[in-house]
């Protein structure tokens, strides 16, 4: 029972939140929920590198004279600092994004893709 348990944490729910994600991105309409889709995919895709780079029973990648006794097995640091820096490049991209949502704004009074497009086909 608690390898299904794992393995639906690890594998499958980041799946199901980057699923959630895109289901926001089909479906709504408004610039600022698109955003907010977007992140929720990164946040799926940022927690599935992290389950894969997971150990049982594995100590943090810090080389010390007590682990090297006791603990022979390491947690890979690589998929930490992928996910880390992919964090920091997400909250530029959103920022820039969010940007241009505000100048969209001001330019249609408006943030429904909807009524933007029907504003540049006039």
């Amino acid at each position: 029972m608690g390898e299904i348990i794992n393995y639906w944490t690890f594998i499958y729910g980041p799946l199901a939140i980057f699923l959630v994600g895109v289901y926001g991105l089909l479906t709504q309409k408004n610039l600022f929920k698109l955003v907010i889709s977007i992140n929720i995919m990164d946040l799926g895709v940022n927690l599935y590198i992290i389950a894969l780079g997971y150990m049982d029973n594995a100590s943090a990648p810090i080389y010390t004279a007590k682990l090297a006794v006791t603990s022979s097995r390491f947690v890979d640091p690589v998929p930490q600092a992928l996910v880390l820096t992919s964090i920091v490049i997400s909250v530029a991209v959103t920022a820039f994004v969010l940007a241009l949502v505000i100048k969209n704004y001001e330019k249609y009074n408006t943030l429904d893709l909807i009524k933007i497009k029907g504003i540049e086909n006039d």
